[in-house]
């Protein structure tokens, strides 16, 4: 059976879903066979992972002035 595409939008929405292995296999495979042909979503996939394993750690560091305001804004412009 072939695999149904899905969006980058669908893909961020569930980022957090498939790094917890929250989602069902077909949703899975959706979302693997799109990492496999988009470079911006394997990138966000590594990020959040990455940011996922800072935070896990349970070491606390200090974040520069004004970057949560940055950050949101160049959230913000991808959805």
């Amino acid at each position: 059976m072939p695999t149904i595409e899905i969006s980058c939008v669908e893909v961020w929405r569930e980022i957090s879903n498939y790094l917890d292995n929250e989602i069902s296999v077909e949703l899975r495979e959706r979302m693997e066979a799109h990492f496999k042909a988009c470079a911006h979503c394997t990138a966000i996939l590594d990020g959040t992972r990455n940011v996922v394993e800072l935070v896990g750690d349970g070491k606390v560091f200090q974040i520069p002035d004004g970057f949560s305001k940055r950050l949101y804004k160049k959230i913000h412009k991808l959805l």
